[in-house]
């Protein structure tokens, strides 16, 4: 089952608390919050990871005690997170507290998207008709 989205934008969510993007500070103790991990993998390779890919490294980074793991194992690891229901990057820190729209292209690699950005705008504003939007989650309900 592909969990990926395509010529789609994640949009801030309607109760971002910020008006521009912002870099998610670090953590308590020194500790890489999923806000960090996330923002460094896609700072770092922009275009170069799928939704999955991203689920996947945020998990994978944030486990404890796991170090340098083997291919065939990582794959294991993989097949096992993605047997259960996942939560998709709409729920993710950056696009609902940080500023920061979440683009995918056609072949479904992510990118920052800036909410103050004239890329960012354009799609949102329905310009870009072959690129679908979608609102991040929401934090409170409302």
């Amino acid at each position: 089952m592909d969990l990926n989205y395509y010529d789609t934008l994640i949009a801030v969510a309607e109760d971002c608390p910020v008006d521009e993007s912002t870099v998610p500070p670090p953590g308590r103790d020194g500790k890489k919050t999923i806000a960090v991990v996330q923002f460094e993998m896609l700072s770092d390779g922009p275009g170069e990871l799928t939704q999955e890919d991203v689920l996947f490294e945020t998990w994978l980074r944030r486990q404890e005690g796991l170090g340098a793991v083997p291919e065939a194992e990582r794959a294991e690891l993989r097949a096992r997170l993605f047997a259960k229901p996942q939560a998709c990057l709409r729920a993710s820190p950056l696009p609902k507290k940080y500023g920061w729209g979440l683009l995918f292209d056609a072949r479904g690699r992510v990118t920052l998207c800036p909410m103050e950005s004239e890329d960012y705008r354009r799609i949102v504003a329905g310009s870009v008709p072959d690129v679908t939007v979608r609102r991040a989650m929401r934090s409170r309900r409302g």
